[in-house]
């Protein structure tokens, strides 16, 4: 129970990655906004969770959206104390393919919206008076460049320099923000982005997510189980002389 107590909000948690840290939060003792685009389906995801999670509607590249989220939480609990910015969009292109449309998109769900949630939070966290913790789903691709994934790995290192920025800014407030950097999750979004490689590589579907598992050093993709111990490690008191940090949680694809 070492979330006793605390209120979270998780973007993008509906289902996946998100889902995951949800369900580990409430068995820790945390009181959970499932917060998803799909109100329909946070709704069945929190039902499923039971008493301890409640479905709200967000999407973090609506300004107004992201404030009625964080309106919401405080109304229902009192305050929040987590806030996990985990919602993210994917697509792929060579270079000379990327249209300005895509490159909006992904700036605008996955940077814009780290952003201006973790801005919403902090504001809350900083009226309150209590501190808080963020944490930033970053990424392994946010650590290097790759020959198809320009915008999104620009994005996550965003995502990176971003978490940096903002916990140097905000421990004076006793708000310790830091990030997670997955390596490949089998996840909804991984059929994605197996499906674009098979167009562009020229590949059968389902072959390069078996490669990319075959790759990771510990032998398999992982799980989103995988990364709730360090999600829920974050928002604990253990944490709380952890400033600034993203943590790679990738079976050992990425070493920093």
């Amino acid at each position: 129970m070492r979330l006793k107590g605390r209120s979270a909000l998780i973007t993008g948690s509906a289902r996946g990655i998100g889902r995951a840290f949800a369900e580990a939060y409430a068995r820790e003792g945390a009181t959970v906004a499932i917060a998803d685009i799909d109100l329909e389906a946070a709704e069945a995801t929190a039902k499923a969770i039971g008493s301890a999670a409640y479905a709200l509607r967000l999407d973090v590249a609506d300004q107004s959206s992201i404030e009625a989220a964080v309106k919401a939480v405080e109304a229902r609990t009192g305050g929040l104390d987590v806030l996990i910015n985990n919602a993210a969009i994917f697509d792929l292109a060579p270079i000379v393919e990327i249209t300005r449309t895509s490159y909006e998109k992904l700036f605008s769900v996955n940077v814009a919206g780290t952003l201006f949630m973790l801005q919403a939070a902090a504001r809350s966290m900083i009226a309150r008076g209590k501190g808080g913790r963020i944490i930033n789903m970053a990424s392994q691709a946010g650590r290097r460049g790759e020959p198809l994934v320009a915008v999104y790995c620009a994005t996550k290192a965003a995502v990176i320099s971003l978490t940096q920025s903002a916990g140097l800014d905000l421990i004076k407030h006793r708000i310790n923000v830091n990030g997670i950097a997955p390596g490949v999750v089998d996840s909804d979004m991984w059929d994605q982005v197996d499906a674009l490689f098979a167009k562009y590589e020229n590949r059968p579907k389902g072959e390069k997510k078996r490669v990319v598992g075959e790759g990771v050093p510990y032998g398999r993709m992982g799980r989103p189980e995988d990364l709730a111990g360090m999600a829920v490690f974050l928002a604990s008191d253990e944490a709380e002389y952890i400033v600034a940090q993203t943590y790679n949680v990738d079976g050992g694809q990425w070493m920093s």
